[in-house]
């Protein structure tokens, strides 16, 4: 089974950026970012398909957020511009073999361990 290993999340001040990557040890179809802060429940961020050529965002990120794939190296980054203290959070890379773009989180199957986010005021 394919695992995906997410990285780059950190400690950014308000209006900042940071570039999240998602790294699968095979092969995967479509992938999407979620986030969960604390004492909320878990939401769906970004998601893109196989080819890259269909993308996805949550309202509250789009215009901020870019999700981008390179599936030569088998790997997802999410850029995020422009952050928010509303931004922090625990950002997980998620894999589905459903063929679009799509923020349903239980079509996701595989998950990630988590990369930390924290935007400071």
């Amino acid at each position: 089974q394919v695992q995906l290993v997410e990285s780059g999340g950190g400690l950014v001040q308000a209006g900042g950026s940071l570039r999240l990557s998602c790294a699968a040890s095979g092969r995967t179809i479509s992938i999407g970012w979620f986030r969960q802060a604390p004492g909320k429940e878990r939401e769906f961020v970004a998601a893109i398909n196989w080819s890259g050529g269909s993308t996805y965002y949550a309202y509250s990120v789009e215009g901020r957020f870019t999700i981008s794939r390179d599936n030569a190296k088998n790997t997802v980054n999410l850029q995020m511009n422009s952050l928010k203290p509303e931004d922090t959070a625990v950002y997980y890379c998620a894999a589905t073999r459903y063929p679009g773009s799509t923020g349903n989180t239980r079509l996701y199957n595989i998950w990630g361990q988590g990369t930390q986010v924290t935007v400071s005021s």
